[in-house]
């Protein structure tokens, strides 16, 4: 039986952004015209394959960029040298315990989705430094953070459109307030697992592992384990 080839919504955006990588990086280090025009016909390849990753997910979108527009927003992040090599987006999650085994989520202000605590690594911050930012910016509530439980890479899972790597941390609450951030969250609180809210993001996911922390289970930590074929499997 011939094995299902086809390609996914996912697969489609990773390959557009990856290739938009390389040739923004290349972009960034090299000297040679032609080369730089070769890295633009890269950048045009990696906007029609993203184009068709949004006509997959919505068919009838009035709003689908155009592959001229998302040439033009590549091209104004290309730098130069070091500062011009593309790597993915970082963001800190936290996955905050309270004594009564309760996990803290918030609710997103933009989405109406619920999640842990989250947020883009700061710089001149730790990223465990960050975690506890994030939890008291949108939670009011202070932390101590006790271990990191997994390393995920959005764009591979599925829950991100854009290439980011997921640093997630266990902490422990200890002390401050449940503060609704006025700007980023509708909602925050400590659930159990038998009373979570809905919608929440990608319980299936990480779920399970969050509260595996939070009861004090001994894990290794959570990676994306290395493909033999990253591009095709």
């Amino acid at each position: 039986m011939t094995a299902d080839r086809s390609a996914s919504e996912s697969d489609l955006l990773r390959w557009s952004e990856a290739l938009a990588g390389i040739a923004r990086t290349g972009l960034g280090f090299t000297e040679s015209l032609y080369e730089q025009e070769r890295f633009e016909e890269v950048l045009a390849v990696a906007a029609d394959i993203r184009v068709a990753a949004t006509q997959l997910q919505a068919p009838d979108a009035e709003d689908a960029p155009e592959p001229e527009t998302l040439i033009a927003e590549w091209m104004q992040s290309v730098g130069k040298g070091v500062p011009g090599y593309v790597t993915p987006k970082v963001a800190v999650g936290a996955v905050v315990g309270d004594d009564e085994g309760r996990m803290l989520l918030v609710q997103r202000a933009d989405s109406g989705i619920w999640l842990y605590p989250t947020g883009w690594a700061d710089v001149g911050y730790s990223a465990s430094e960050v975690a506890v930012k994030e939890v008291r910016e949108e939670t009011g509530i202070d932390c101590e953070v006790v271990r990191l439980i997994a390393v995920l890479d959005g764009l591979r899972l599925g829950f991100t459109r854009v290439p980011l790597y997921s640093l997630v941390f266990h902490c422990r609450a200890v002390g401050g307030d449940l503060t609704a951030h006025p700007l980023e969250t509708r909602g925050v609180g400590f659930f159990g697992r038998d009373e979570l809210p809905e919608p929440l993001a990608g319980f299936g996911q990480w779920g399970e592992l969050a509260f595996a922390a939070i009861r004090g289970d001994r894990f290794d930590v959570i990676y994306d384990e290395p493909r033999e074929r990253p591009w095709r499997g």
